[in-house]
């Protein structure tokens, strides 16, 4: 029997994977990465939702009202912690300790039909993962407009996002982690020494002739090669969405949203970040690779530049650059 109902679509896909099938075999990863996401499915039905199918290393699920789809998604993640803690566990496999999770919500008209679901809000759904770093929950604003006021105010706008397949970019807003104190604060930083005494104003990036400065009202910066991108990169090594520049809490991070990486490196001769659906704080100035690292001189790579307006002479930037300030 077909029924259009107006349903909040939930997609969670399992990364870090690999690492487990490289070290443990075929056989035993298979049954871990089962397991997983078969526990994690039990936030689905515990948020009073309906598992609509498992995909591998991931899942697809609806509720009939958005709070029980983000509280799925925030059961999922703790779920997923307790996995990763195992892994830090003598004896266990290390594998476990890189399992990231991504959760996206659309809300909309979904088709459903012999058992599955199919509609925009299923598309937008399944696509927005590709935007999602790890362990991170993005919605459309469709969701959002049904959450009480104590759970909206969990989530941050990320603005307009160009989706693939959809002619119009969706709102997106993603949920804040709370704090873990400072052990978060370095893993987010990762390398080098983050000065926190004066909030950036803006940052500057330049590949090849593309030399553009945003502020911080201009966030979230999405660097790809697709058109609709914020800053469009017309090479064919990188990803039509590559990565991410947000501003939060006071600093700008980059996160990588593609399947080949993003590389940071910090100063003229710092150390190479590699992210690989993860975040790290920009600061100062540096060099980012997008799909390679950065030291191959033929790989697409675009210099930034933090900026301090107050401690900076803005002349030594072009007039077209400090108009769209």
């Amino acid at each position: 029997m077909t029924q259009i109902r107006e349903r909040t679509v939930l997609f969670a896909d399992l990364r870090g994977s690999t690492a487990l099938f490289e070290t443990l075999g075929n056989a035993e990863a298979t049954s871990v990465v089962t397991h997983t996401v078969n526990l994690v499915g039990q936030a689905v039905t515990e948020c009073h939702g309906k598992l609509i199918k498992t995909l591998g290393d991931g899942l697809m699920a609806v509720f009939e009202v958005p709070r029980d789809g983000v509280l799925s998604a925030i059961r999922m993640h703790e779920l997923l912690e307790r996995v990763v803690a195992r892994g830090k566990q003598h004896g266990a496999s290390a594998g476990l300790r890189s399992l990231r999770m991504q959760v996206a919500l659309a809300r909309g008209e979904v088709v459903e039909m012999n058992g599955d679901c199919f509609g925009d809000a299923v598309n937008v759904s399944a696509r927005l993962l590709n935007h999602a770093g790890d362990n991170e929950t993005l919605i459309t604003a469709e969701v959002l407009q049904g959450l009480g006021s104590v759970l909206k105010s969990r989530f941050r706008s990320l603005d307009l996002i160009a989706v693939r397949g959809r002619s119009e970019p969706v709102h997106v807003h993603v949920l804040d982690q709370p704090s873990h104190g400072a052990t978060g604060d370095m893993a987010a930083t990762q390398f080098g020494e983050v000065m926190q005494s004066v909030e950036p104003d803006g940052i500057r990036l330049q590949w090849l002739d593309l030399d553009r400065v945003f502020d911080i009202d201009s966030m979230p910066i999405v660097l790809g090669r697709s058109v609709q991108a914020t800053y469009c990169i017309t090479d064919g090594r990188v990803s039509r969405s590559h990565a991410r520049i947000d501003w939060h809490g006071g600093s700008f991070s980059i996160t990588d949203l593609s399947y080949n990486g993003t590389f940071v490196r910090f100063g003229s001769a710092g150390e190479t970040v590699s992210l690989k659906r993860g975040s790290c704080t920009l600061h100062g100035s540096g060099v980012i690779g997008l799909g390679s690292p950065p030291i191959d001189a033929t790989s697409p790579v675009v210099r930034f530049e933090v900026l301090h307006f107050a401690e900076t002479q803005p002349q030594h930037l072009g007039a077209s650059a400090r108009s769209r300030l």
